[in-house]
């Protein structure tokens, strides 16, 4: 006869076999904890624990088919030894002596104990979390986002949540953000979309992507429940405090950032502009258009590639090295431009954009602080404007609409301004975010941008051939033997339908086949494929084919 098992025990799990010996329900897991159902919440955000779904319900629950929410029983053990928890009683503590002091009227004793008021930090939880900084980056999309939707808000909401404190310390470390990614070059994509603005940026090897809401006047809805948002922003601002110190310091800047110029000079702009002196140096930080100080003794930390003999090049390396030259030229996209923005335009949007590749920016001092140059600037070259005509114009610059910078920054080069200019239709703002497989609709912008960039590195793919050095000769000789070896391989070509300017509809002969093969090629190479390998063939022809189909459809 098997053992008899024993029913009472205070052990999570004690008693019980199978798949319930390792999922706990909510209430007993409150229970376990001794806490509030809005505490345990909170901790859960806090650690980063979050319900599981069991495979077999009944088992778990010994047939019942009620809903219940599970947790894993290791993570409740885990959350039982948080420090955190007896700080969250002490808290209550604090609220019902506080409560008390407030109904007998006893002022003092209620200042006293508004002073020593229990606090706590997440530091420790930060660092048990994210062992390593490159896991923090990979978890700093959500972060991101959510400080600056909250930054947005205003200051003085009637919702009792949201505090100004919050949303001023929100504000205050999304732009230290911006300024390392102005400082570091590393902005990559951006997208105006109908939700917001999406950036992407590459710090240290890993893409970082959130949203900014524009600049309106927030309504905060009163149906909404923050207490939720607002554990995870408490988390969050926490996080990027520590991301933004190790970001800083990576590229020898200061932290927190200190800015370059003078008290002097800033408090003469705080007299033009009607800003109190003590929020004076907080605005100009804001404000994204001055520079931060850097340590004088340190070495900058930005890998460089190492230079080799010729003879010894590797092929990859030599694909790594001509990257890096790509993008330290892409991140002086803007270096020599000299731009002015008028009043109607997204101010933070375009700073931030233009001073990532290196441009210079203005605007009217009576706007906002942070103006550098005014408009009679005679060496403005791009001023940006939104509004079809202009009182007075310059013949020595250019008056662009806001959309020819975001376009810029996703080709990846200057584009024409005879498209841009003031009270021209606008071209399509492409997204830069997809990605065109085999057989997909390419608008004909994308498609025209693409030959443009094609025929840029055949160019200088020229130029480098004449000055090519022997041993590279042979090798190529030896690359194009291999290539025309491997012409049979099943490896799939790029195939996307071409659409000429001024049509509407994309017909089967525009979509181009880039194999480069003869039919009688690839009917040999049919030919001597296994029977498996030709039905794996004829489906992934069958699939191009009704990719082409719906593409050419579209219209």
């Amino acid at each position: 006869m098997g053992k008899e098992k024993k029913k009472a025990s205070n052990h999570i799990g004690y008693g019980k076999s199978g798949a319930a010996t390792n999922f706990i329900t909510r209430s007993q897991a409150v229970r376990k904890l001794q806490l509030s159902l809005a505490d345990f919440r909170r901790l859960c955000i806090l650690k980063g624990i979050y319900p599981h779904e069991p495979k077999n319900k009944k088992k778990v629950s010994g047939g019942d088919t009620a809903f219940r929410t599970y947790y894993y029983i290791k993570d409740i053990k885990y959350l039982a030894h948080e420090p955190i928890i007896n700080k969250f009683r002490d808290h209550k503590i604090f609220v019902r002596k506080l409560r008390r002091a407030i109904g007998r009227k006893e002022d003092d004793i209620a200042s006293k104990l508004n002073e020593n008021k229990p606090v706590y930090t997440l530091d420790h939880i930060v660092k048990e979390r994210y062992p390593s900084f490159i896991d923090a980056l990979r978890d700093l999309d959500d972060a991101i986002s959510m400080l600056f939707l909250f930054s947005s808000m205003p200051q003085t909401s009637k919702i009792q949540a949201i505090d100004g404190e919050i949303v001023a310390k929100c504000r205050k470390l999304s732009a230290e953000f911006m300024h390392y990614v102005i400082q570091s070059r590393s902005l990559r994509k951006v997208f105006l979309s109908i939700k917001g603005i999406y950036y992407q940026v590459e710090l240290q090897g890993q893409n970082v992507t959130w949203i900014v809401p524009y600049k309106f006047s927030e309504q905060v809805p009163y149906d909404v429940d923050f207490r939720v948002m607002l554990t995870f922003l408490e988390f969050y601002i926490t996080l990027l405090g520590f991301v933004n110190f190790q970001l800083y310091h990576s590229i020898n800047l200061k932290y927190p950032p200190q800015l370059v110029r003078d008290r002097a000079a800033l408090n003469h702009v705080a007299v033009e502009n009607y800003c109190m002196s003590d929020e004076l140096e907080d605005e100009i930080l804001i404000a994204l258009n001055q520079d931060i100080t850097k340590f004088e003794s340190a070495e900058s930390d930005t890998p460089e590639i190492d230079e080799f003999p010729v003879d010894t090049i590797d092929e990859d390396a030599t694909q790594m090295k001509e990257k890096m030259e790509e993008e330290k030229k892409f991140s002086k996209l803007f270096e020599g431009l000299k731009f002015f923005l008028s009043r109607e335009v997204p101010q933070e949007a375009l700073v931030f954009v233009i001073r990532c590749f290196g441009g210079q920016i203005s605007w009217d001092s009576l706007t906002s602080i942070g103006a550098s140059y005014e408009e009679t600037d005679e060496s403005i070259t791009h001023q940006i404007v939104d509004r079809p005509s202009q009182k007075h114009q310059f013949l020595s610059r250019y008056y662009v609409q806001p959309q020819w910078v975001f376009d810029c920054v996703n080709a990846r080069t200057l584009l024409s301004e005879v498209e841009y200019l003031a009270g021209v239709v606008l071209p399509p703002h492409l997204s830069p975010f997809v990605v065109e497989e085999e057989g997909d609709y390419v608008p004909p912008e994308r498609r025209q941008l693409l030959n443009q960039t094609s025929e840029e590195v055949e160019i200088e793919e020229e130029n480098k051939d004449l000055s090519i050095h022997p041993s590279q000769e042979n090798e190529g000789n030896k690359r194009n033997i291999e290539e025309v070896l491997e012409s049979d391989s099943p490896k799939a070509k790029k195939v996307v339908p071409v659409i000429k300017a001024g049509n509407n509809k994309a017909t089967s002969k525009d979509v181009v086949d880039s194999s480069g093969r003869t039919k009688e090629e690839k009917k040999l190479a049919i030919m001597a494929m296994t029977k498996k390998r030709r039905r794996l063939y004829e489906r992934i022809m069958h699939s191009r084919k009704q990719k082409r189909a719906q593409a050419c459809s579209m219209f």
